[in-house]
Protein backbone atom coordinates (compact mmCIF):
# COMPACT_ATOMS: atom_id res chain seq x y z
CA UNK A 1 0.00 0.00 0.00
CA UNK A 2 2.73 2.22 0.97
CA UNK A 3 4.66 1.71 -2.16
CA UNK A 4 1.88 2.57 -4.04
CA UNK A 5 0.96 5.82 -2.25
CA UNK A 6 4.59 6.70 -3.01
CA UNK A 7 4.44 5.88 -6.48
CA UNK A 8 1.40 7.80 -6.67
CA UNK A 9 2.91 11.01 -4.64
CA UNK A 10 5.76 10.24 -7.26
CA UNK A 11 3.58 10.91 -10.25
CA UNK A 12 2.02 13.96 -8.80
CA UNK A 13 5.19 15.72 -8.16
CA UNK A 14 6.81 15.18 -11.81
CA UNK A 15 2.96 16.50 -13.40
CA UNK A 16 3.49 19.55 -11.30
CA UNK A 17 6.78 19.84 -11.86
CA UNK A 18 6.83 20.21 -15.65
CA UNK A 19 4.38 22.89 -15.22
CA UNK A 20 6.93 25.41 -13.52
CA UNK A 21 7.99 28.32 -14.91
CA UNK A 22 11.20 29.93 -14.37
CA UNK A 23 11.49 32.16 -11.06
CA UNK A 24 10.52 35.94 -10.62
CA UNK A 25 12.21 38.37 -10.06
CA UNK A 26 12.58 41.36 -8.16
CA UNK A 27 9.29 43.46 -8.07
CA UNK A 28 10.27 46.46 -9.91
CA UNK A 29 7.79 48.62 -7.85
CA UNK A 30 9.41 47.43 -4.74
CA UNK A 31 12.85 47.59 -6.00
CA UNK A 32 12.47 51.28 -6.80
CA UNK A 33 10.78 52.63 -3.25
CA UNK A 34 13.82 50.92 -1.49
CA UNK A 35 16.51 52.89 -3.92
CA UNK A 36 14.86 56.32 -2.95
CA UNK A 37 14.71 56.56 0.21
CA UNK A 38 18.40 56.50 3.19
CA UNK A 39 17.97 56.28 6.63
CA UNK A 40 19.93 58.78 9.06
CA UNK A 41 21.42 57.58 12.53
CA UNK A 42 21.35 60.55 15.05
CA UNK A 43 23.07 58.76 18.10
CA UNK A 44 21.13 58.21 21.18
CA UNK A 45 22.42 58.90 24.77
CA UNK A 46 24.02 56.20 26.69
CA UNK A 47 20.49 53.84 28.02
CA UNK A 48 19.71 54.85 31.32
CA UNK A 49 15.58 54.03 30.87
CA UNK A 50 13.51 51.42 31.22
CA UNK A 51 11.63 50.57 27.93
CA UNK A 52 9.17 48.26 29.75
CA UNK A 53 7.61 45.72 27.57
CA UNK A 54 8.20 47.98 24.48
CA UNK A 55 10.94 48.19 21.77
CA UNK A 56 11.58 51.80 21.69
CA UNK A 57 8.63 53.00 20.28
CA UNK A 58 8.31 55.16 23.28
CA UNK A 59 11.99 56.20 23.92
CA UNK A 60 13.37 59.74 23.79
CA UNK A 61 9.55 61.78 24.81
CA UNK A 62 10.50 65.04 25.58
CA UNK A 63 13.31 67.53 25.24
CA UNK A 64 15.64 64.98 23.53
CA UNK A 65 13.96 63.79 21.42
CA UNK A 66 12.93 67.03 20.14
CA UNK A 67 16.73 68.30 19.89
CA UNK A 68 17.05 64.97 17.45
CA UNK A 69 14.19 65.77 15.23
CA UNK A 70 15.36 69.15 14.40
CA UNK A 71 19.08 68.11 13.74
CA UNK A 72 17.30 65.63 11.16
CA UNK A 73 15.10 67.88 9.69
CA UNK A 74 18.31 69.97 9.51
CA UNK A 75 19.93 67.41 7.39
CA UNK A 76 17.04 66.98 5.04
CA UNK A 77 16.64 70.91 4.74
CA UNK A 78 20.73 71.08 4.21
CA UNK A 79 20.50 68.45 1.00
CA UNK A 80 17.81 69.12 -0.17
CA UNK A 81 16.01 66.10 1.00
CA UNK A 82 12.15 64.93 2.55
CA UNK A 83 11.38 63.73 6.26
CA UNK A 84 8.96 60.53 5.41
CA UNK A 85 9.26 59.19 9.35
CA UNK A 86 11.35 58.48 12.37
CA UNK A 87 11.66 55.65 14.44
CA UNK A 88 13.79 55.28 18.04
CA UNK A 89 16.37 51.78 18.09
CA UNK A 90 17.88 52.01 21.42
CA UNK A 91 19.07 48.63 20.91
CA UNK A 92 21.04 50.14 17.91
CA UNK A 93 22.01 53.16 19.69
CA UNK A 94 20.84 55.50 17.11
CA UNK A 95 17.32 57.30 16.08
CA UNK A 96 16.83 56.36 12.70
CA UNK A 97 15.04 58.99 10.48
CA UNK A 98 13.76 57.86 6.83
CA UNK A 99 13.95 60.54 4.41
CA UNK A 100 12.83 60.65 0.56
CA UNK A 101 15.39 61.34 -2.40
CA UNK A 102 14.43 63.25 -4.82
CA UNK A 103 14.43 62.02 -8.50
CA UNK A 104 17.42 62.56 -10.44
CA UNK A 105 20.09 62.31 -7.44
CA UNK A 106 22.42 60.06 -6.25
CA UNK A 107 21.47 57.46 -3.12
CA UNK A 108 25.39 56.65 -2.65
CA UNK A 109 26.36 60.33 -3.04
CA UNK A 110 24.35 61.69 -0.14
CA UNK A 111 24.98 58.65 2.19
CA UNK A 112 28.28 59.39 2.05
CA UNK A 113 28.07 63.15 2.16
CA UNK A 114 25.46 63.18 4.97
CA UNK A 115 27.77 60.63 6.76
CA UNK A 116 30.15 63.43 7.41
CA UNK A 117 27.48 65.89 9.30
CA UNK A 118 29.18 66.09 12.82
CA UNK A 119 25.92 64.94 14.35
CA UNK A 120 25.35 62.01 12.18
CA UNK A 121 26.44 58.35 13.32
CA UNK A 122 25.97 57.10 9.70
CA UNK A 123 23.69 56.81 6.58
CA UNK A 124 22.78 54.00 4.87
CA UNK A 125 20.19 53.45 1.83
CA UNK A 126 16.86 52.00 2.18
CA UNK A 127 18.19 48.45 1.02
CA UNK A 128 15.68 45.41 -0.86
CA UNK A 129 15.70 41.83 0.25
CA UNK A 130 14.49 39.18 -1.44
CA UNK A 131 13.11 36.08 -0.01
CA UNK A 132 14.49 32.25 -1.41
CA UNK A 133 11.77 30.38 -2.75
CA UNK A 134 9.92 29.25 -5.61
CA UNK A 135 6.61 28.07 -4.71
CA UNK A 136 4.64 25.63 -6.57
CA UNK A 137 1.06 24.22 -7.32
CA UNK A 138 -1.03 23.15 -4.80
CA UNK A 139 -1.56 19.15 -4.10
CA UNK A 140 -3.05 16.81 -1.53
CA UNK A 141 -2.36 17.41 1.83
CA UNK A 142 -0.81 14.29 2.75
CA UNK A 143 1.37 13.93 5.35
CA UNK A 144 3.30 10.97 3.77
CA UNK A 145 4.13 13.71 1.43
CA UNK A 146 6.54 15.75 3.94
CA UNK A 147 10.07 15.26 2.82
CA UNK A 148 10.84 15.65 6.80
CA UNK A 149 8.84 12.61 7.26
CA UNK A 150 11.13 10.27 6.25
CA UNK A 151 14.62 11.94 6.03
CA UNK A 152 14.03 13.74 8.97
CA UNK A 153 12.06 10.57 10.80
CA UNK A 154 9.62 13.40 12.61
CA UNK A 155 8.05 10.65 14.71
CA UNK A 156 11.60 10.07 16.59
CA UNK A 157 12.27 13.65 16.64
CA UNK A 158 8.97 14.01 18.54
CA UNK A 159 9.41 11.46 20.81
CA UNK A 160 12.34 13.85 22.63
CA UNK A 161 11.38 16.98 21.56
CA UNK A 162 8.05 18.95 20.21
CA UNK A 163 9.53 22.57 20.70
CA UNK A 164 7.02 23.17 23.31
CA UNK A 165 6.73 27.36 24.27
CA UNK A 166 9.98 28.03 22.19
CA UNK A 167 9.54 31.51 20.70
CA UNK A 168 10.14 31.53 17.07
CA UNK A 169 10.42 34.77 15.86
CA UNK A 170 9.28 34.51 11.41
CA UNK A 171 10.10 37.75 10.33
CA UNK A 172 8.85 37.13 6.68
CA UNK A 173 5.02 38.59 4.74
CA UNK A 174 2.31 38.19 6.32
CA UNK A 175 1.09 34.93 8.18
CA UNK A 176 -2.72 33.43 7.51
CA UNK A 177 -3.02 33.40 11.15
CA UNK A 178 -6.47 31.71 10.96
CA UNK A 179 -5.07 28.35 8.43
CA UNK A 180 -6.73 24.79 10.27
CA UNK A 181 -2.81 24.36 10.73
CA UNK A 182 -1.88 27.63 11.75
CA UNK A 183 -4.53 28.42 14.34
CA UNK A 184 -3.10 28.76 18.08
CA UNK A 185 0.17 28.54 16.76
CA UNK A 186 0.72 32.26 16.98
CA UNK A 187 1.67 34.13 19.81
CA UNK A 188 1.46 36.97 18.57
CA UNK A 189 1.62 38.91 15.20
CA UNK A 190 2.64 42.48 14.13
CA UNK A 191 2.90 43.89 10.83
CA UNK A 192 6.54 46.56 10.05
CA UNK A 193 5.64 47.63 6.93
CA UNK A 194 4.37 50.56 5.35
CA UNK A 195 1.34 49.55 3.55
CA UNK A 196 -0.71 46.89 4.79
CA UNK A 197 -0.88 43.57 3.01
CA UNK A 198 -4.31 42.52 1.57
CA UNK A 199 -4.37 39.50 3.37
CA UNK A 200 -2.48 36.62 3.74
CA UNK A 201 0.37 35.62 2.03
CA UNK A 202 2.34 32.80 0.13
CA UNK A 203 6.09 33.09 1.61
CA UNK A 204 5.13 33.80 5.16
CA UNK A 205 2.58 31.06 5.46
CA UNK A 206 4.79 28.70 4.07
CA UNK A 207 7.50 29.18 6.13
CA UNK A 208 5.81 29.07 9.49
CA UNK A 209 3.96 25.69 8.57
CA UNK A 210 7.27 23.99 8.03
CA UNK A 211 8.66 25.36 11.48
CA UNK A 212 5.01 25.08 13.65
CA UNK A 213 1.91 23.48 11.83
CA UNK A 214 -0.02 21.86 14.11
CA UNK A 215 0.06 17.89 15.29
CA UNK A 216 -2.40 15.33 15.34
CA UNK A 217 -5.59 17.87 14.26
CA UNK A 218 -6.29 15.63 11.35
CA UNK A 219 -5.03 18.37 9.10
CA UNK A 220 -2.66 19.00 6.50
CA UNK A 221 0.81 18.53 8.05
CA UNK A 222 3.30 18.19 11.01
CA UNK A 223 5.62 21.34 11.55
CA UNK A 224 9.08 20.09 13.04
CA UNK A 225 8.44 21.96 16.39
CA UNK A 226 5.09 21.56 16.47
CA UNK A 227 4.41 22.96 20.17
CA UNK A 228 6.77 26.30 19.62
CA UNK A 229 5.05 29.72 19.35
CA UNK A 230 5.62 31.81 16.57
CA UNK A 231 6.11 35.47 16.77
CA UNK A 232 4.56 36.11 12.97
CA UNK A 233 6.53 39.21 12.21
CA UNK A 234 5.79 40.58 8.66
CA UNK A 235 8.70 42.84 7.28
CA UNK A 236 8.27 41.90 3.56
CA UNK A 237 5.29 41.66 0.88
CA UNK A 238 4.56 40.21 -2.06
CA UNK A 239 3.75 40.99 -5.40
CA UNK A 240 2.73 39.58 -8.54
CA UNK A 241 6.16 39.73 -10.80
CA UNK A 242 5.42 40.00 -14.80
CA UNK A 243 6.87 37.31 -15.95
CA UNK A 244 4.25 35.32 -13.71
CA UNK A 245 4.41 33.53 -9.59
CA UNK A 246 4.88 35.78 -6.48
CA UNK A 247 8.21 37.61 -5.56
CA UNK A 248 8.28 38.13 -1.98
CA UNK A 249 10.55 41.49 -1.54
CA UNK A 250 11.27 43.48 1.76
CA UNK A 251 12.99 46.73 2.55
CA UNK A 252 15.63 47.03 5.52
CA UNK A 253 13.78 49.96 7.70
CA UNK A 254 10.88 47.06 8.14
CA UNK A 255 13.68 44.18 8.87
CA UNK A 256 14.77 46.44 11.20
CA UNK A 257 11.71 46.98 13.16
CA UNK A 258 10.98 43.56 13.09
CA UNK A 259 14.53 42.43 14.59
CA UNK A 260 14.37 44.99 17.54
CA UNK A 261 10.89 43.69 18.13
CA UNK A 262 12.07 40.10 17.88
CA UNK A 263 15.29 41.01 20.13
CA UNK A 264 12.87 43.02 22.53
CA UNK A 265 10.17 39.77 22.81
CA UNK A 266 12.70 37.58 23.75
CA UNK A 267 12.96 35.24 20.43
CA UNK A 268 14.83 31.99 21.25
CA UNK A 269 15.11 31.69 17.17
CA UNK A 270 14.64 33.84 14.42
CA UNK A 271 14.05 32.67 11.31
CA UNK A 272 15.20 34.93 8.06
CA UNK A 273 14.49 33.24 4.87
CA UNK A 274 15.79 35.78 2.89
CA UNK A 275 18.99 37.81 1.54
CA UNK A 276 20.22 40.79 0.50
CA UNK A 277 23.27 43.57 0.96
CA UNK A 278 24.38 43.94 4.46
CA UNK A 279 23.58 47.58 6.34
CA UNK A 280 25.68 48.64 9.02
CA UNK A 281 22.07 48.89 11.37
CA UNK A 282 20.66 45.09 10.32
CA UNK A 283 24.52 44.08 11.10
CA UNK A 284 24.41 45.79 14.95
CA UNK A 285 20.93 44.19 15.16
CA UNK A 286 21.91 40.95 14.58
CA UNK A 287 25.18 41.06 16.48
CA UNK A 288 22.57 42.03 19.32
CA UNK A 289 20.59 39.16 19.03
CA UNK A 290 23.24 36.60 19.08
CA UNK A 291 24.68 38.43 21.82
CA UNK A 292 21.68 37.82 23.88
CA UNK A 293 21.35 34.11 23.19
CA UNK A 294 18.98 33.89 19.95
CA UNK A 295 19.98 31.88 17.13
CA UNK A 296 19.70 33.35 13.68
CA UNK A 297 19.08 30.92 10.98
CA UNK A 298 18.92 32.68 7.41
CA UNK A 299 18.44 31.40 3.96
CA UNK A 300 21.64 30.80 1.37
CA UNK A 301 21.55 32.85 -1.49
CA UNK A 302 23.35 31.53 -4.45
CA UNK A 303 23.14 34.41 -6.83
CA UNK A 304 24.62 36.89 -4.06
CA UNK A 305 28.65 36.65 -2.72
CA UNK A 306 29.11 34.42 0.41
CA UNK A 307 24.99 33.55 -0.05
CA UNK A 308 24.10 37.24 0.86
CA UNK A 309 23.16 38.73 4.36
CA UNK A 310 22.45 37.56 6.85
CA UNK A 311 23.76 33.78 5.89
CA UNK A 312 27.34 35.37 5.61
CA UNK A 313 27.56 36.76 8.82
CA UNK A 314 29.41 35.42 11.55
CA UNK A 315 27.24 33.52 14.08
CA UNK A 316 24.29 33.01 11.86
CA UNK A 317 23.36 29.55 10.74
CA UNK A 318 23.64 29.41 6.53
CA UNK A 319 21.29 26.84 5.57
CA UNK A 320 21.19 25.79 1.59
CA UNK A 321 18.07 23.40 -0.49
CA UNK A 322 19.80 19.76 -0.58
CA UNK A 323 19.07 20.09 -4.48
CA UNK A 324 21.83 23.22 -4.71
CA UNK A 325 25.37 23.76 -4.17
CA UNK A 326 26.31 25.99 -1.79
CA UNK A 327 29.66 27.07 0.41
CA UNK A 328 31.33 25.10 2.72
CA UNK A 329 30.15 26.53 5.69
CA UNK A 330 26.21 26.36 4.98
CA UNK A 331 24.19 23.72 6.35
CA UNK A 332 22.02 21.73 4.04
CA UNK A 333 18.43 20.61 4.84
CA UNK A 334 15.45 20.09 3.37
CA UNK A 335 14.25 22.65 0.22
CA UNK A 336 13.18 20.27 -2.48
CA UNK A 337 9.18 19.82 -3.34
CA UNK A 338 8.35 20.64 0.34
CA UNK A 339 4.56 20.48 1.49
CA UNK A 340 3.37 23.04 3.50
CA UNK A 341 0.76 25.48 4.44
CA UNK A 342 -0.60 28.19 1.85
CA UNK A 343 -3.45 31.05 2.64
CA UNK A 344 -6.45 30.37 2.53
CA UNK A 345 -6.25 26.51 4.17
CA UNK A 346 -4.55 24.98 1.64
CA UNK A 347 -1.76 23.27 1.36
CA UNK A 348 1.50 23.42 -1.43
CA UNK A 349 4.71 22.72 -2.61
CA UNK A 350 7.28 24.77 -2.67
CA UNK A 351 11.08 24.59 -3.50
CA UNK A 352 14.04 27.03 -1.85
CA UNK A 353 16.65 27.57 0.78
CA UNK A 354 14.04 29.64 2.56
CA UNK A 355 12.56 26.15 3.74
CA UNK A 356 15.32 24.40 4.20
CA UNK A 357 16.47 27.64 6.67
CA UNK A 358 12.80 27.04 8.37
CA UNK A 359 13.43 22.80 8.85
CA UNK A 360 16.55 24.04 10.71
CA UNK A 361 14.49 27.07 12.92
CA UNK A 362 12.38 23.73 13.87
CA UNK A 363 14.93 21.97 14.40
CA UNK A 364 16.72 24.36 17.28
CA UNK A 365 13.13 25.10 18.57
CA UNK A 366 13.12 21.35 19.45
CA UNK A 367 16.90 21.93 20.76
CA UNK A 368 16.04 24.94 22.93
CA UNK A 369 13.13 22.67 24.50
CA UNK A 370 15.89 20.47 25.98
CA UNK A 371 17.20 23.41 28.29
CA UNK A 372 20.27 24.38 25.77
CA UNK A 373 20.46 27.75 26.06
CA UNK A 374 23.58 28.76 24.14
CA UNK A 375 24.22 28.55 20.21
CA UNK A 376 24.73 24.84 18.96
CA UNK A 377 26.47 23.58 16.79
CA UNK A 378 24.66 21.05 14.41
CA UNK A 379 25.32 17.40 13.97
CA UNK A 380 26.21 16.60 10.48
CA UNK A 381 26.04 13.31 8.75
CA UNK A 382 29.74 14.13 7.50
CA UNK A 383 31.82 16.90 6.89
CA UNK A 384 31.86 15.94 2.70
CA UNK A 385 27.88 16.55 2.85
CA UNK A 386 27.46 19.12 4.89
CA UNK A 387 23.66 17.60 5.26
CA UNK A 388 21.81 18.08 8.98
CA UNK A 389 21.67 15.07 10.93
CA UNK A 390 18.22 16.07 13.27
CA UNK A 391 18.47 13.06 15.19
CA UNK A 392 22.39 13.50 16.03
CA UNK A 393 21.46 17.26 16.35
CA UNK A 394 18.85 16.66 18.98
CA UNK A 395 20.72 13.20 20.95
CA UNK A 396 23.33 15.71 21.69
CA UNK A 397 21.52 17.80 24.10
CA UNK A 398 19.18 14.85 25.22
CA UNK A 399 21.21 12.84 26.06
CA UNK A 400 21.18 8.66 26.44
CA UNK A 401 17.99 7.74 24.89
CA UNK A 402 16.25 4.75 23.97
CA UNK A 403 14.03 6.29 21.63
CA UNK A 404 13.54 6.32 17.72
CA UNK A 405 16.32 8.96 17.59
CA UNK A 406 18.80 7.07 18.85
CA UNK A 407 18.21 3.52 16.87
CA UNK A 408 18.40 5.13 14.06
CA UNK A 409 21.62 7.08 14.88
CA UNK A 410 22.90 3.70 16.07
CA UNK A 411 21.75 1.93 12.46
CA UNK A 412 23.32 5.11 10.18
CA UNK A 413 26.93 4.13 12.37
CA UNK A 414 26.54 0.67 11.80
CA UNK A 415 26.36 -0.54 15.14
CA UNK A 416 24.33 -3.53 16.73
Amino acid sequence: MMKRLLLAVTLALAVVACGLGAPASAATVESAAGERQIMVMLRLPPPHFNAGSSYGGGYGDGQGRAARRRLASAVARKFGLTMVSDWPMPLAGVECYVMAVPQGRSTADLVQRIAQERAVAWAEPVETFSAQATPREPNDPLYAMQPATWAWRLSALHELATGRNVRVAVIDSLIDVAHPDLIGQIALSEDFRPAAAAGPETHGTGVAGVIAARADNDKGIVGVAPAARLLALRACGESRAPEGGVQTTCDSLSLAKALIFAIDRRAEVINLSLSGPATPLLVRLVDTALARGAVVVAAYDEKRPDGGFPASHTGVIAVGSESTVAGKSVYLALGRDVLTTQPGGGWGLANGSSYAAAHVSGLFALVRERGHEARPGLALVSPQSRAVDPCATLLRHAGPCACGCARQTEAFAGRP
